[in-house]
Parts: C-alpha cells; sequence; structure tokens
C-alpha cells in the first residue's frame, strides 16, 4: 500500500526547505559565534536562541515530512558567510536572510494550493506567520540601530543594545495582533 501523501515536487520542496532550516541554523550560530567573540554576550545568546529556533523549524520540516509518508532527505549545507564586519552589519545580514528564507515558505504555500493540498497548505501557514514575526523583529532591531547611530553607533549605545538582545524576548508583536487597545 501507498503511503506517501506528498507529491514529489512538494517533497522535494520540503526537503530544501529542511536544508534551508538547517542553514538557517548555522548561520546563527556562526553570527552568535562571533558576536561572543567580540564580546557582545547579550547579542550571542539572542542569535543562539535564533540558531536553535531555526533548528527546531528544520524538526518540524522533517516530521511533517515523515509523517505524510514521503523520504526525508538530510542534505550537505553550505557555510555560513563571512564574519559581519559590525553590529549594524550584521543585523542587516540577519534581515537579508530571513527575507531570503520567506520566497521558499511563500513558493511551498502556491505549490500547495495549487496542487490541493490542504494539508500542507495548513501546515505551511504557521512558516508564514513566522516568517512574518522574524522580519519584523529584524526591522525593529535595524531601527534601533538606525536610532544609535548606524555604523557610528557609540559603544555606549552597543552595550545598551547588546544588555536589552541578552534579556529580549524572541517575538515581535505583529500586525494582525494589534488592536485600538494593544497598540
Amino acid at each position: 500500500m501507498k503511503t506517501n501523501r506528498l507529491s514529489e515536487t512538494l517533497t522535494q520542496a520540503l526537503n530544501d526547505q529542511l536544508t534551508k532550516e538547517a542553514h538557517a541554523s548555522q548561520i546563527y550560530l556562526s553570527y552568535a559565534a562571533w558576536a561572543d567573540n567580540e564580546g557582545y554576550g547579550g547579542i550571542a545568546n539572542f542569535l543562539f536562541r535564533h540558531a536553535a529556533e531555526e533548528r527546531n523549524h528544520m524538526m518540524k520540516v522533517l516530521e511533517y515530512i515523515l509523517k505524510r509518508g514521503a523520504k526525508a532527505r538530510v542534505m550537505a549545507i553550505p557555510p555560513p558567510a563571512a564574519d559581519p564586519s559590525g553590529i549594524p552589519q550584521l543585523f542587516e545580514k540577519v534581515l537579508e536572510h530571513e527575507v531570503d528564507n520567506t520566497s521558499p515558505v511563500y513558493r511551498i504555500v502556491k505549490m500547495a494550493h495549487t496542487e490541493e493540498d490542504w494539508a500542507t497548505f495548513n501546515f505551511m501557514q504557521w512558516f508564514v506567520n513566522e516568517q512574518i514575526e522574524e522580519e519584523t523583529l529584524a526591522l525593529e532591531l535595524l531601527d534601533k540601530i538606525k536610532i544609535m547611530g548606524g555604523e557610528n553607533a557609540t559603544p555606549v549605545a552597543l552595550y545598551e543594545l547588546n544588555k536589552d538582545l541578552g534579556n529580549m524576548p524572541d517575538d515581535a508583536t505583529l500586525a494582525q495582533d494589534v488592536t485600538t487597545d494593544n497598540p
């Protein structure tokens, strides 16, 4: 009896996403190690938590593929990009990475809709919301850095950001959650 309930195209796209999430985890891990080496322990902690979150995303995709009866493929990932030149560039790279990760998520959603695979379409909605949250968080951090002076941020301002990120929650308030009572 055939138990696979995913098309070949969706299986491939989901396996590609699994690899992309693994790569994302390594990117955040690399950035965290860099930040820690530069003396930004709070920023490193924030990035280490995001590395673990990306690994959890990878596991979520892996488990979904298996539960749908398809074959999950664990592939090699490319090495992370070069270290950033400073904290402002670090968060610019974080935003670029998150925007880059949104496109394949949308592609899978569109494929699932086209194929009328409503289980996969529903599953991927979690990732759509997650990408909104991740992009929002990165933009908020870039706004803070801009206010601090961007590339010319003072050591005191970077110290405060480092302290804040060490204790900051890992999620952002999303537009769909805002009300007049809770702006």
